[in-house]
């Protein structure tokens, strides 16, 4: 393979991090061309259609909505140009297999009446406990969100180290909601967050819980049209500016040479050079493209949850649900000890329902509801053969009758079932491991893989599977971390 004279970057996959990435590069003088290894673009993110129903297929929503806007701005565009993004009100509604329910309204005293209808001393904690996820959240976004592990700290990110150390958030996720709430609700409803990141509460440190507090704090937002039109706009941004995309294109080979990349090699056997490869894809598969033994896949106890997704087209209206539910199983312990040591796909999972044709009715039928339906799953531990694949679902459906929401298999005119095996297939994700490893244990959660490969120069990683992390805006700001890696040492 020749090695390329111009500087010129190839990007491994067209999910969010990859789009982000080559738009970034792109602005910064590069040539770039992204090969997508699936036939759309977006990665997880994107969008299935049948019979009037559209679906997203990944995320359901988007936090901290400045961050997107920031990428529309770094490239001279107003984001509101090319996206409508909508709160969702309220965040979420709760349900308890004994009929307790709660409303997680973004109205404060909505909130608290439904919060001293469940116990009286922990409402008086909610905001304490969420004064402690500000100040995580303070420190972390002028450090461990912002720059890479092994940066030296500029001025930003000393100033953000006068909230460390912070009392009460360096022990174990569960234990500290444990100590702000005693109702069993709330500590399973507040335990849910780290499921966000494909982890469970009773393992993960408590330095998460800045996710709820980002939650409540900055709200969650729908994109009208489906969160599929994010990917849209930045490829019209990246076609716009001469990025090529192409799809149904697998890179099986990342080349080197003289101890840094060349390019790349494609399962049809065309070549790519390139300066700068930058991947987009699990952080493990770095081992087989290099040709590299001594890389090996994540062993799957180290791998981050997976889920088991029903994308359901349902006939009938649904007045009385909001855009999202969620229905808790009776046992939170037992759901992950099930999932983590046992491996296998809890009895009586919670049940996330995501209804976006409430907010947007151009997602159904005129007649019916889009529904979006995940329970979470283990990586890589199942067969997930169509018996199996019907355990699940069965499962899911008996947790969702059991909590008031039956859902009638007749009523079901359109039905998409995402398992963790078909999850790893399409988008060459480990075991279908949505995150990459857990965040189980201060290793897991502060060093996962460099946005910079250590021994191969012009090898660069971005998405959820390496820094920072997982989460739409936190996959931009991995994308953001890199370039400027690549801007620093290229």
């Amino acid at each position: 393979m020749t090695t390329a004279t111009a500087r010129t970057a190839v990007v491994i996959g067209a999910g969010l991090g990859g789009l982000a990435a080559a738009l970034r590069l792109r602005l910064a003088g590069w040539e770039v061309t992204v090969c997508e290894h699936g036939p759309t673009p977006g990665g997880k993110m994107n969008r299935l259609e049948q019979d009037g129903y559209r679906f997203d297929t990944g995320p359901s929503l988007v936090t901290m909505p400045w961050i997107f806007a920031d990428l529309f701005a770094a490239a001279g565009e107003n984001i509101a140009d090319h996206l409508t993004m909508v709160p969702v009100r309220p965040l979420a509604d709760y349900a308890w297999p004994d009929g307790t329910r709660l409303r997680f309204s973004a109205n404060v005293p909505e909130l608290m009446e439904g919060l001293r209808a469940i116990d009286p001393h922990d409402a008086d904690n909610f905001f304490p406990f969420m004064e402690l996820g500000a100040k995580l959240f303070e420190l972390s976004a002028g450090t461990f969100l912002r720059t890479a592990p092994s940066e030296p700290p500029d001025l930003a990110a000393l100033r953000s180290l006068r909230f460390f150390p912070i009392r009460g958030a360096w022990g174990n996720y569960h234990k500290t909601v444990a100590r702000y709430f005693r109702s069993p609700h709330l500590q399973q409803l507040f335990d849910r967050y780290p499921t966000y990141v494909g982890s469970s509460p009773y393992q993960c440190p408590a330095t998460l819980l800045l996710i709820p507090y980002l939650e409540f704090a900055f709200g969650g937002w729908y994109v009208h049209g489906g969160l599929y039109a994010i990917v849209e706009a930045l490829v019209k941004l990246l076609e716009a500016r001469g990025v090529e995309i192409r799809l149904n294109a697998t890179v099986e080979h990342i080349e080197r040479s003289n101890g840094r990349v060349s390019g790349v090699t494609l399962a049809d056997g065309s070549a790519l050079p390139a300066q700068v490869v930058v991947m987009n894809g699990d952080a493990s598969h770095a081992g087989p493209m290099l040709r590299d033994a001594k890389r090996v896949e994540s062993p799957p106890r180290e791998r981050s949850m997976s889920g088991f997704v029903m994308l359901l087209g349902l006939g009938r209206k649904l007045p009385d649900i909001h855009h999202h539910t969620v229905y808790f199983s009776k046992d939170y312990r037992t759901e992950f000890r099930q999932m983590f040591d046992d491996r296998r796909f809890p009895a009586d999972p919670t049940v996330y329902v995501n209804v976006p044709s409430r907010s947007d009715p151009s997602c159904a039928p005129e007649h019916g509801e889009t529904l979006f339906v995940m329970a979470n799953a283990p990586a890589d531990a199942e067969p997930w053969d169509d018996a199996q694949t019907q355990r699940a679902k069965q499962a899911v459906l008996a947790r969702l009758s059991a909590s008031g929401f039956p859902i009638s298999e007749s009523e079901i005119e359109t039905e998409f079932l995402w398992t963790p095996r078909r999850m790893a297939e399409r988008y060459r994700m480990p075991g279908g491991a949505i995150y990459g490893t857990h965040s189980h244990g201060w290793k897991k959660a502060f060093l996962r893989p460099p946005n910079k490969d250590k021994q191969v120069r012009g090898l660069y990683f971005v998405g959820g599977s390496t820094h920072p992390g997982g989460g739409t805006p936190i996959v931009l700001r991995s994308a953001e971390i890199t370039t400027r890696l690549i801007a620093k040492h290229e």
